[in-house]
């Protein structure tokens, strides 16, 4: 990326848009004066050396490319012109044409970063309008990267149904470990124990798939195979119906993301 870029996170002292702002410096993108945030409170001790600011449309008018960081229900009361700036918005739910119609841009982009941004393991689906060029992308790729990995889709309706999928960051990982650790501590185990052994888990497992890249459809098979302990816990697991619960959850994800994004329509 260009170092004399300028970026604007509307947002910016949010969960998502400051894990964002943070990654970007660390990552070397900018530096933080060409960095602007903006917050409706004090702004915290984090960054000083970017600018601050209550307004958003005077962040905009710094910045060469904007990213709308705010809640879904908090979008129609931004009120900005970026006519001639790249926006790229991580909200869940507001589709492109709103974006557009109420920015002025046509530049415009929709990501969706996981809560894993702040610790840089992020998986950021994104999707943009025709109007976004191959600069453009390559910025966008550059700040998502920064934060984990990133792939362009080219249906904005995969955005749609990855909000409740992998934009849910640790939910459903906690979810489980929750359950594992109840067990846990059931069959005598102590809590600090349990949530040991769980997490412990878990962190091997995401690192088992990232270092060697295998199908976890693979993982399972393999331990079904081999027709041990795990195989039967698999196997019970299956039979009740784990598959169609994970499926049923999903589906309720999407259906509430499609009611976000009539809701952000008809606004």
């Amino acid at each position: 990326m260009d170092n004399s870029i300028r970026i604007g996170v509307i947002g910016g002292n949010g969960w998502i848009g400051g894990a964002l702002a943070r990654a970007m410096v660390d990552a070397g993108l900018l530096p933080p004066s060409l960095l602007t945030l903006s917050c409706r409170s004090a702004p915290p001790a984090w960054l000083p050396d970017a600018t601050w600011t209550h307004d958003n449309q005077t962040l905009v008018d710094r910045a060469d490319v904007v990213i709308l960081s705010v809640r879904p229900q908090d979008w129609p009361q931004i009120d900005v012109s970026a006519n001639d700036k790249l926006v790229v918005s991580v909200m869940a739910g507001v589709p492109i044409a709103a974006i557009a119609a109420r920015s002025g841009a046509s530049r415009v982009a929709r990501a969706l970063p996981n809560a894993a941004a702040d610790v840089g393991k992020s998986y950021t689906p994104w999707t943009a309008s025709p109007a976004v060029t191959l600069d453009d992308r390559s910025i966008i790729r550059r700040i998502f990267n920064a934060c984990g990995v990133e792939d362009e889709t080219p249906r904005e309706a995969d955005i749609d149904y990855l909000t409740g999928h992998s934009g849910t960051g640790p939910a459903y990982p906690a979810l489980l470990a929750t359950a594992m650790m109840r067990d846990a501590i059931a069959h005598g185990l102590s809590e600090s124990m349990a949530r040991r052994a769980v997490v412990g888990v878990l962190i091997g497992a995401g690192r088992i798939f990232e270092k060697t890249g295998e199908n976890p459809a693979d993982t399972v098979a393999a331990f079904v195979n081999y027709r041990g302990v795990t195989a039967a816990a698999i196997e019970a697991m299956l039979a009740g119906g784990f598959q169609d619960l994970i499926s049923a959850g999903l589906a309720a994800a999407l259906a509430k993301a499609s009611s976000l994004r009539l809701a952000s329509e008809q606004s």
